[in-house]
């Protein structure tokens, strides 16, 4: 149920049937096709709906706008309709008010819709893989991947709600020199843990943090020291199996503090095990699109780059600028490269697993990633530059006092996800995390995250979903059914712009779908909030008269259903009592 496009099809159909009226009458010419556009003008003085009919239709029915707007004006049938009266206004716009059946439609459609308010089906049920957070697991996830596993999760159900069939997936990167590098840094750390192991050199590429001390010390208490006998890459192999056993579950538990769930956890080895990376660089090589130098194969990424930007519309000069350059997919010493796994796994994702759309979360720093990836598809002929949208999310700024915070005060380390929610409660990081566009820097305000007032944005929204819930226990009566209600006596400037913002609720999940930023849900559950506590602060409820108490009270509730639904897509719960 959408009571905005609704409304704008019947300003539509009545225009329509208007002009048609008119033609009929010979004051306009007949067999005219308009095609004004219906907006919600900016001042509500201007109408609640606004049509540009005459203006449209200047040129094809030779009359001056203001003249068809009042041709229209004057044979408009408003009987039975959503709106109580039209004028005309400025150069020749339809403005519409609207009456009380639409109010009384909105209302009654959040009571039979009830938590389902604000679902469509414009996905048509395509499917569409989120691809989130997918941290290497050879450490404990940082605040990028804290952002980006509320936004991958928060734009994950964004979509089923807008009707797409959703699967969320994180990519575990145990394959690769990162792995490589992470096995042989416990390694390092287990030997130097041994007695006369001075001399035991740290690898140049190896990860220095204290996890790695913590995991080298596990593996001795477990394993004991035996293992400094056994061959390097036995050894290798050993630690990296460890090493990934200890921290994968971390990650799975972490996360699912941080209320995300994955359909699948996907393995990078598995690929490199069955044998897809290189059957899918053979494909490449098929199509032509390879080439050996220096005993490793390369990707004609600059071919596939220039004839990509070409198709975009970008000219030679702008192209010679980018300096394309092209990819090894497979070192000289066998290896592939983490670029030729990446291409195989997606092409898994389109041609494997039939998704139609592929949506990645990945930091800013992966933009030049973006367009390298499409092109290996396009090459592929899975069409990656329209199938494949990569969402790049900026920095996050964490801020105490005003101040910059890298280190937790806790473990005097980086500050990880762990770390931040033994801080602050899931509710505000997840609100806080999603509260700008993924194009945006984010400053986190560890203060104000903590606070339980007014200021803290988070607070405010559950502030006014438990307020109601209050309200309707201590009116001591039953929420009335849409039936009962008389909602002509909702009528005060607060109530109408309340119920305005209720029927936002579809077009707003809509919006975020569509511009994958997840943040629109924030901004609207503020103004939602705000609203209704400007109408609560200026209007009695208990005390007022049984008819209009009953019409408050259904309005208070329509919009506790409409914040529980907004929390409950954020991933946020929904207080009764604060």
């Amino acid at each position: 149920m959408n009571m905005i496009q609704a409304a704008k099809d019947q300003v539509g159909a009545l225009t329509q049937a208007a002009y048609e009226r008119c033609a009929d009458l010979g004051l306009l010419p007949a067999g005219a096709e308009v095609h004004g556009v219906v907006e919600i003008p900016k001042d509500a003085k201007n109408g609640d709906f606004a049509s540009s009919f005459a203006m449209a239709g200047a040129k094809v029915l030779k009359s001056a706008p203001r003249d068809i707007a009042q041709n229209i004006l004057e044979h408009l049938d408003l009987e039975g309709s959503y709106f109580c009266r039209a004028e005309v206004a400025g150069p020749g716009f339809l403005n519409f008010f609207l009456g009380t059946r639409w109010y009384a439609d909105l209302l009654s459609g959040i009571e039979t819709e009830d938590a389902d308010y604000g679902r469509s089906d414009e996905g048509r049920g395509q499917k569409v893989m989120v691809e989130f957070v997918s941290a290497n697991p050879t450490g404990p996830m940082h605040i990028g991947n804290a952002r980006g596993g509320v936004l991958g999760d928060t734009l994950a159900e964004v979509l089923d709600w807008d009707g797409y069939d959703v699967w969320r997936e994180f990519y575990v990167n145990d394959a690769g020199n990162q792995i490589f590098n992470f096995a042989a840094s416990i390694n390092a750390r287990y030997l130097q843990l041994l007695p006369d192991a001075d001399d035991v050199p740290f690898p140049e590429n190896g990860y220095k943090g204290e996890d790695i001390v913590d995991l080298a010390q596990a593996f001795l208490q477990q394993e004991g020291p035996g293992w400094k006998d056994r061959p390097e890459e036995e050894r290798l192999e050993a630690m990296a199996a460890f090493g990934l056993d200890q921290n994968i579950p971390r990650m799975e538990k972490d996360l699912r503090r941080y209320n995300i769930e994955y359909d699948q956890w996907f393995f990078e080895s598995s690929l490199h095990n069955s044998g897809y990376v290189a059957e899918t660089v053979e494909l490449l090589g098929e199509k032509g699109y390879t080439y050996e130098k220096d005993g490793a194969l390369w990707l004609r990424t600059a071919e596939l780059l220039e004839e990509k930007y070409r198709n975009e519309g970008k000219t030679d000069e702008q192209i010679e600028k980018l300096e394309l350059k092209d990819d090894v997919l497979r070192r000289s010493n066998g290896f592939y490269t983490y670029f030729a796994a990446d291409i195989a796994y997606h092409r898994n994702k389109f041609e494997v697993r039939g998704f139609d759309r592929v949506i990645n979360i990945w930091g800013a720093d992966h933009h030049g990633h973006v367009a390298r990836l499409q092109a290996a598809l396009d090459a592929l002929g899975l069409d990656g530059s329209h199938r494949l949208v990569v969402v790049l999310m900026q920095l996050v700024n964490l801020l105490q006092d005003g101040k910059p915070v890298r280190m937790s005060k806790r473990s005097g380390k980086a500050i990880s996800l762990r770390n931040l929610l033994d801080e602050i409660d899931v509710d505000a990081a997840r609100y806080f995390f999603n509260c700008r566009a993924p194009s945006s820097p984010l400053d986190f305000d560890l203060d104000l995250a903590v606070r339980e007032d007014s200021e803290n944005p988070v607070y405010y929204v559950q502030y006014a979903h438990a307020r109601i819930c209050s309200l309707i226990l201590n009116v001591g009566e039953a929420v009335p059914p849409a039936s009962q209600v008389r909602f002509e006596l909702l009528d005060s400037p607060v109530e109408l712009e309340l119920m305005k913002c209720l029927a936002r609720w579809p077009e707003e999940i809509h919006l975020a779908a569509r511009d994958y930023d997840p943040s629109l849900i924030n901004r609207y559950l503020i103004q939602l909030a705000g609203d209704f506590h400007r109408f609560y602060n200026a209007n009695r409820i208990k005390s007022e008269s049984p008819d209009l108490r009953s019409a408050r009270l259904k309005l208070a509730d329509s919009v506790r259903i409409v914040i529980a639904a907004g929390l409950s897509l954020l991933g946020i719960t929904a207080p009764v009592k604060m």
